[in-house]
């Protein structure tokens, strides 16, 4: 059995719909289809969550909100119009929305969710209705039938471990089985989504509880390419990777995969097949426990700004017990997620995503760091770049690091941190946001 996957890309428009169709048509082993709300069906364009985001707020401000749900409303049309389908699909979304209008929510994050959750569930109602048409045995199965139970926390759900003993029942399927993504069910019955992207994790989480032989990912590019290729031109395509490899390069800019994606498919080593819905037969990119080794060290270059450092300095810190744990509380207390933590004997730099500091929490931090670890020195660095090189081939090979500085010296860009990992399969650079596009170029050049 195949668990496979359809990003919003894949699924924007009747056009993209047709080619997914052929895709599900080829291989009778392709028997669970999961799928995204519909993408962006130009740059221009806008995709159909983000409206349905709009629409819960206007609704949640009494605002006026019918020119944004006509708007939403006429993106399924235009399918359901240009593939010919029953009349009946428009109006089961429509019967959607309007229960969705009446129905009371215990808090606007809740109602958030539940609207949020309508792309990928009305999507999967028309794309199952277009399968039937087509001549496939297919029906849409919601994710509390398919047995999706989640905890309750709204935009981040975890799925409940119980999930995979109801996912596993739906391995006998002799139907093709259209499940939307992004969302489960808490116990209360209410809607509660994953984290934005979380439809990969649909997948990777039903692949787990089938026990799927391949879970394949289908989304807009041939393969995962070495660098962002907004950054390099025509970059190298990568063919294998280690779930390890495709972590480490998600979490650092690689946009291919949610980073929280793969967890489900990697604790039950099922294979990942990223391929292009444009190009089916083309080789993508196979995500699996390990790979034959290569000529190239590096796997990929990644890159993600957004950062800053809090740089903490005190003589003799070292010698106090317990330094770090109070460090990390402060942060705690504050409800920042730090990111990484290098150090030296009377110094450290903590670093996280600047999205998460307001002005006050800001005021807040440096005030506590300084007055209750009694530093000598707290201060922030802003706009920072994290640079990471991720290869297996880093194990066997010497120089890696002194390549990759000479690389980026010889480019005149200056390092703010370095920090490599026990596992060694990654470094990771600090640089000034303002070189990122820079110094991916002089790596990939360097080695590739």
């Amino acid at each position: 059995m195949k668990v496979i996957k359809f990003g919003g890309s894949s699924l924007a428009n009747a056009q993209q719909l047709q080619k997914v169709l052929a895709i599900v048509q080829a291989d009778a082993e392709r028997k669970i289809v999961v799928v995204s709300a519909p993408g962006k069906r130009d740059a221009r364009d806008k995709k159909v969550t983000d409206l349905l985001i709009e629409f819960a707020k206007l609704v949640a401000e009494e605002a006026p909100y019918e020119s944004v749900y006509q708007t939403i409303l006429e993106r399924y049309r235009e399918i359901v119009i240009e593939l010919h389908l029953a009349e009946s699909i428009m109006q089961t979304i429509e019967k959607h929305f309007e229960k969705l209008l009446r129905t009371s929510f215990y808090s606007e994050s809740l109602r958030e969710d539940a609207f949020k959750a309508s792309g990928e569930d009305c999507h999967a109602k028309l794309i199952a209705a277009y399968f039937a048409e087509s001549g496939l045995n297919a029906r849409y199965m919601n994710p509390k039938d398919a047995g999706i139970f989640v905890t309750s926390t709204p935009g981040n759900a975890q799925i409940l471990p119980e999930s995979y003993n109801f996912l596993a029942q739906l391995r006998s399927t002799e139907e093709v089985l259209v499940i939307p993504g992004f969302f489960g069910y808490n116990e209360k019955d209410e809607i509660i989504t994953f984290s934005r992207g979380g439809s990969d994790i649909t997948g990777a989480i039903v692949a787990n509880g089938v026990q799927a032989d391949v879970y394949e990912n289908f989304t807009d590019v041939d393969a995962i390419y070495v660098a962002n290729p907004n950054h390099v031109e025509e970059p190298k395509k990568i063919h294998q990777l280690t779930y390890s490899e495709m972590r480490e390069l998600s979490y650092s800019g690689f946009s291919v995969f949610h980073d929280e994606a793969l967890l489900p498919a990697f604790s039950s080593g099922i294979p990942v097949h990223v391929k292009n819905t444009n190009n089916p037969n083309g080789q993508g990119t196979m995500i699996t426990r390990s790979r034959p080794r290569t000529d190239h060290i590096l796997s990929g270059i990644a890159s993600s700004s957004g950062f800053i450092s809090i740089h903490i300095s005190k003589y003799l810190m070292n010698r106090e017990i317990g330094f770090i744990r109070r460090a990390a509380e402060i942060f705690e207390d504050l409800g920042l997620l730090l990111e990484h933590l290098p150090s030296g004997i009377d110094e450290m730099t903590i670093i996280l995503r600047r999205d998460q500091l307001t002005p006050g929490k800001q005021a807040a931090l440096l005030y506590r760091l300084k007055n209750e670890l009694q530093a000598d020195d707290v201060h922030i660095e802003a706009n920072i770049c994290l640079l990471m090189l991720v290869g297996e081939g880093m194990v066997q090979s010497v120089g890696t690091t002194a390549r990759a500085a000479q690389a980026l010296a010889d480019a005149g860009i200056n390092l703010l941190m370095i920090n490599q990992g026990s596992s060694e399969i990654s470094i990771m650079f600090g640089i000034d946001e303002k070189y990122e596009a820079k110094a991916v170029q002089a790596i990939y050049g360097a080695f590739f």
